[in-house]
């Protein structure tokens, strides 16, 4: 999420945990500005592609990296924002992504099922 101080600085925001984008925090971007971290891609790739959790998408919401509605797929929720949800598809995405980047250090949580 992108934000507009008011000295009319622009500054850009996890939309799952509100983290401020610096060099050090991995982000990947979705449309329209929206943004999710490393740290919650890492926790919504664990729970939703290894764990298979999530829950469906309520009439009304819609996932904030893609902004389609009504996906069938499981969701992940903000844990600290309610109504906050990223899709599967957009987290394995995402995770593609940021994994294939050189210039982060971020990598697809392993699979506990294989330790």
């Amino acid at each position: 999420m992108q934000e507009t101080g008011t000295d009319g600085t622009i500054s850009f925001h996890c939309d799952f945990c509100r983290a401020a984008w610096d060099e050090e925090l991995a982000m990947v971007e979705g449309h329209r500005g929206s943004i999710i971290c490393g740290r919650c891609l890492s926790v919504a790739y664990a729970e939703l592609v290894h764990l298979r959790s999530g829950r469906p998408c309520q009439p009304g919401e819609k996932c904030v990296l893609c902004l389609e509605e009504g996906r069938e797929d499981p969701h992940w929720e903000s844990p600290t924002r309610d109504g906050v949800l990223a899709c599967r598809r957009c987290v394995k995405q995402s995770a593609g992504v940021l994994h294939k980047d050189k210039d982060t250090a971020w990598s697809k949580p392993p699979d506990p099922a294989e330790a």
